[in-house]
């Protein structure tokens, strides 16, 4: 970035934590979902609104609504409106929905974006609508990966911008989803032919400033090409913005490596290089620590000290954890100083986060995908068979409740009130005690 473009794009830190305070504020207030993982990018529920304990079918329902074609990304909410993205299968076209909040109802459904050729997924855990929303007062911003990007004003349904001309080749589709920092729109891109950072103008759609990753990779052919297709360079995890030290500070995670970032400029602050490729999870901050399970191909927890400069591999990780509890997709949660994982295979961990050490740990049924969100002292974990447990968030293990859809849960759950918001693989239903 050059000292001009700083000049016109870049803020003060003051000006970005006041306007991302302000933000969060409101989100909290009104009790929006702005965010795949809440208004904190956490997944907890802000204020005292009671979450629904008990559903089905044909209980605390207030309504369902097929949505069409195919679709993982997290429902966003802001007000009587909850927006969410969805793909044809084969990923040609690509759309956007708008739900009312009170009947269900579809109130907009636009087609944004076309691919003649888009490329194959090899397999049926990801799809080509996975990177949810961002929404804020006025505007919501859709991202699909290098298929497309928009904004679009969420009182009129107008697109205000687009932008197509994001190169990656995401291999297996894309995952990761667009963060609002100040006034910058932060996407993600990690695939096999190039992995990055970039921020754009919220406003216009321009360019503030690009990052490429800095993992050193090891794993071409005699012919300079990427090894295994390029899977051992891919990531699909969204990054988060903190406030450490009273500046902003995003952490990222890519494949085989964790970054900090300054969120201004993209300037790299840190890196860890890990074991493990394709990861999926968030990662969560107790403060001191950045908490993230690697991906395939060793699985591992990592807890890493955020406060370092250049490469701490060697100086920064406080602990491991390579056991068969440890998540590959589903992100883990902090809720009162206990850290929680789940893996896939739903096996279900409390730790001690300073340490890693070990609190309790149990077995829930089914196989996970959705990231948990926390309210009230209780954690849902959503499985991808339609069950759900809601496990109190205590020093031992106790089950609240066990319910049933028809359908599982690859998207992670939305909140709106004292509504769950939640998308199946082929509906979208509001859960709410009656």
């Amino acid at each position: 970035m050059t000292a001009h473009q700083r000049q016109l794009w870049a803020p003060t830190v003051a000006f970005l934590i006041v306007s991302a305070v302000t933000s969060m504020a409101t989100a909290q207030q009104t009790g929006n979902w702005p965010d795949f993982r809440g208004p904190q990018g956490d997944g907890h529920v802000v204020g005292d609104a009671v979450l629904p304990l008990t559903w089905s079918e044909t209980e605390n329902v207030v309504w369902k609504t097929p949505i069409p074609h195919k679709g993982w990304s997290t429902p966003v909410t802001w007000g009587d409106q909850i927006w969410l993205t969805t793909a044809t299968e084969e990923g040609h076209d690509f759309f956007v929905l708008v739900l009312d909040r009170n009947t269900g109802a579809v109130l907009h459904n636009a087609k944004l974006f076309h691919s003649e050729t888009p490329e194959p997924l090899g397999n049926n855990v990801n799809c080509y609508a996975s990177p949810s929303p961002v929404i804020e007062e006025g505007r919501v911003y859709v991202h699909f990966g290098s298929y497309g990007t928009a904004c679009i004003d969420t009182n009129t349904n107008k697109v205000l911008w687009k932008r197509e001309d994001l190169p990656c080749r995401h291999y297996r589709g894309p995952g990761s989803s667009p963060i609002i920092f100040g006034d910058s729109l932060i996407l993600t891109f990690d695939g096999i032919d190039q992995q990055y950072i970039t921020a754009l103008n919220k406003h216009t759609g321009e360019t503030l400033w690009r990052t490429d990753r800095s993992r050193h990779w090891e794993d071409l052919d005699e012919n300079g090409e990427p090894k295994r297709g390029g899977d051992l360079r891919k990531a699909f995890s969204t990054p988060v913005v903190v406030e450490q030290e009273g500046k902003p500070h995003m952490l990222s995670v890519g494949s085989s490596a964790s970054y900090g970032y300054d969120p201004h400029t993209g300037k790299e602050l840190w890196k860890v290089e890990q074991v493990g490729f394709t990861p999926s999870t968030r990662p969560v901050w107790d403060g001191e620590r950045l908490f993230t399970a690697t991906g395939y191909g060793g699985t591992e927890l990592w807890a890493i000290r955020t406060d370092g400069q250049g490469d701490v591999t060697q100086s920064h990780v406080d602990w491991r954890r390579a056991e068969s509890d440890v998540p590959d997709t589903p992100s883990p949660i902090l809720v009162d100083g206990r850290l929680y994982v789940v893996s896939n295979r739903g096996q279900l961990t409390c730790l001690e986060p300073a340490t890693g050490t070990v609190i309790w740990a149990d077995r829930i049924g089914g196989n996970y995908i959705a990231s948990p969100i926390a309210s009230n002292g209780l954690i849902y974990y959503f499985n991808s068979q339609g069950g759900a447990h809601i496990i109190e968030a205590s020093k031992e293990f106790k089950v609240r409740g066990e319910n049933n859809l028809d359908e599982g849960l690859m998207a992670s759950p939305a909140v709106s009130g004292a509504s769950l918001i939640l998308r199946t693989k082929t509906h979208v239903y509001r859960i709410e005690e009656k």
